[in-house]
C-alpha cells in the first residue's frame, strides 16, 4: 500500500503546494486553510480558523479571481493520474450539492425536483482494480442544471449542452493512462450512452457500465440485429456464486445466490446523432455484456439484476466474475460523497457567492479523499498501528479519554471504533462499521480534546520559562 501522509500540515503541503493561484502567498494561505480543515473537517470555517484574522484571510482567498475550482483541485488530480504500472478503476458518478434555496445565492441552478438550489458535481475516483485502496480523484466537472426548452424533440435535445455530457467530460479530463497503466471507467446507468463508449475508446481506456436501456438494439456476433433484452435470454448460464450484501435501510444483511451469463456484441451508431457523434464519425463499438441475476431471493426483496457492458474480453466465468467485481466497487464513490457532505459538511459552508462556493468545493473534495482513505485503512488494514495513519498525539489522547491500555498502542481499526464511540457509536458486534455521522461527531470531540491538551502543554511550558 502506498504511504499516506496523515499530519495535517504535511498533507496540505503535499496536496496544494503546487497550486498556481497568481501569488505564492495565496498558495501559502490555501495550505494553511487546508491544514486547519484537515485537523477538524466537519467544523465550520470560523471553528477551523485560528483567529478572526485567519478567517478573514480565508474568505479573501476564495474571493480572488485566480482561485478557482480547477486551480485548487488540479494538482491533486494530476498526482492521482500519475500511477505506477498496473490496472486502476476510475469510478465515476454525480452528486447534487444543494446549498438551500432560502440562501438566495446568485447564479446557482435547480437541484432535485427543482426545490433545491446548487449544482451537480461529477467526479472520477481512482481505486485499485485488485484492492479497495483509494488513490484520489482523477478529474471533476461542475454542471449547472438548466430547464429543458418546452416542446423540445429528440433531435433538438442532442444539439444543445446536456447533463449527460458530464460523463464524457470527466473521461476526457482523466485522459490517457501513463505507459504501463490501464484505466477502466466504472459507471452506473446514467452513463449508458453511445457517446460515453466513444470517449473511453478515444482515451484508450476500458469501461464497465451498467446498462439502462434493455430495449436498445445491438448486433450479435453473427451480425443479427436484436434488442439487448432478447439477446440476454439466449445466453447460457456460465456459472453461479454467492454474494454477501451489507445491511441497508429496512433490509438486513444477507447472502444472495447469483447466476452469471456473458456474450459478445457490438453497439451500432444511433440513428439520432448528437453533436459529438456528428463531429467524430465513430463506427459501431465492439464490447461484451455480463448479466448477473439473483435466484431464490427472499420474499418481499427486490432481486439483484445487473447488466454490464464492458470493454474487457469476457471468455470465461472467471472473466465475467472479475468484471462484476469491478462494478461491485461502485459503493466506494458513495462513501466519498458521504465524506464530502457529512464529513466535510460542504453544503453547510456559509459562503454567499458562486465564485466562493466553487473553489471551496474543490478544497473540500480533496479533504474528503483524505477522510475515505483513512476510513478505508481501518477496514482493509485494521491491524496496522494507528499512528501510521493519524498523529500520535491523537492516539495518546484517545486512549487516555477512553481509558484504554496500553496507552498509545491502538490499531487503526480500534482507533476508528473508539473515536466513533465518542460520537455515540455503541459498538456492538451486530452494529457493523461506524457511520460517518458518529465518526465525525467523535472526530470533533477528539479534536477539541487534542487542542486542549496542546494548549495546556503550551501554558505549562510558558510558566516554566517565566520561572
Amino acid at each position: 500500500m502506498e504511504s499516506l501522509t496523515v499530519e495535517p500540515q504535511g498533507w496540505a503541503e503535499e496536496q496544494f503546494g503546487a497550486c498556481q493561484l497568481g501569488d505564492k502567498r495565496r498558495t501559502e494561505r490555501l495550505i494553511r486553510v487546508a491544514a486547519e480543515a484537515a485537523a477538524n473537517p466537519s467544523a465550520s470555517f470560523p471553528e477551523q480558523a485560528g483567529s478572526w484574522g485567519d478567517l478573514k484571510a480565508a474568505y479573501r482567498l476564495f474571493d480572488q479571481e485566480e482561485v478557482t475550482f480547477n486551480a485548487i483541485a488540479e494538482p491533486h488530480w494530476q498526482q492521482t493520474r500519475a500511477r505506477r504500472p498496473g490496472r486502476y478503476l476510475v469510478i465515476g458518478d454525480t452528486t447534487e450539492l444543494d446549498f438551500g434555496i432560502a440562501r438566495k445565492i446568485p447564479e446557482l441552478g435547480p437541484t432535485g425536483n427543482g426545490g433545491g438550489y446548487g449544482f451537480l458535481l461529477h467526479s472520477g475516483l481512482m481505486v485499485g482494480a485488485d484492492s479497495e485502496q483509494i488513490f484520489g480523484l482523477t478529474a471533476q466537472v461542475i454542471h449547472y442544471r438548466k430547464p429543458a426548452p418546452k416542446k423540445e424533440n429528440a433531435s433538438q435535445r442532442l444539439k444543445r449542452d446536456r447533463e449527460s455530457e458530464v460523463w464524457g467530460k470527466v473521461i476526457d479530463a482523466t485522459g490517457r493512462a501513463p505507459a504501463g497503466v490501464q484505466f477502466i471507467h466504472v459507471l452506473d446507468r446514467g452513463a449508458d450512452n453511445f457517446e460515453v463508449y466513444c470517449h473511453a475508446q478515444e482515451q484508450g481506456a476500458g469501461w464497465v457500465v451498467r446498462a439502462s436501456q434493455l430495449e436498445r438494439k445491438i448486433v450479435t456476433p453473427p451480425g443479427k440485429k436484436m434488442r439487448l433484452k432478447q439477446y440476454l435470454q439466449q445466453l447460457p448460464v456460465a456459472g453461479r456464486y454467492e454474494l454477501y450484501l451489507r445491511a441497508r435501510p429496512n433490509q438486513p444483511a444477507r447472502w444472495a445466490k447469483l447466476e452469471v451469463y456473458y456474450g459478445a456484441l457490438s453497439m451500432p451508431v444511433p440513428a439520432q446523432k448528437s453533436r459529438y457523434v456528428q463531429e467524430h464519425h465513430p463506427g459501431a463499438v465492439a464490447m461484451w455484456v455480463v448479466w448477473v441475476r439473483e435466484v431464490d431471493a427472499p420474499q418481499g426483496v427486490e432481486p439483484i439484476e445487473w447488466v454490464l457492458y464492458t470493454s474487457e474480453a469476457v471468455t470465461s466465468f472467471e472473466d465475467a466474475c472479475r468484471v462484476v467485481g469491478y462494478y461491485e466497487k461502485r459503493w466506494l464513490i458513495e462513501e466519498w460523497h458521504k465524506a464530502l457532505k457529512t464529513g466535510c459538511r460542504v453544503t453547510d459552508r456559509q459562503l454567499k457567492s458562486k465564485e466562493r462556493l466553487e473553489p471551496m468545493v474543490g478544497l473540500m473534495s480533496v479533504e474528503a479523499v483524505r477522510l475515505v482513505q483513512l476510513k478505508a485503512a481501518a477496514r482493509t488494514e485494521p491491524d496496522r498501528p494507528a499512528e501510521d495513519f493519524v498523529p500520535l498525539v491523537w492516539v495518546m489522547v484517545l486512549t487516555m479519554v477512553r481509558k484504554l491500555r496500553p496507552a498509545g498502542k491502538l490499531t487503526v481499526g480500534e482507533f476508528y471504533r473508539e473515536m466513533a464511540k465518542l460520537g455515540g457509536f455503541i459498538g456492538r458486534k451486530s452494529d457493523g462499521e461506524p457511520g460517518w455521522i458518529t465518526i465525525w461527531r467523535g472526530w470533533g470531540k477528539l479534536y477539541m480534546l487534542v487542542r486542549g491538551s496542546e494548549l495546556a502543554n503550551q501554558f505549562k511550558n510558558t510558566r516554566k520559562k517565566c520561572g
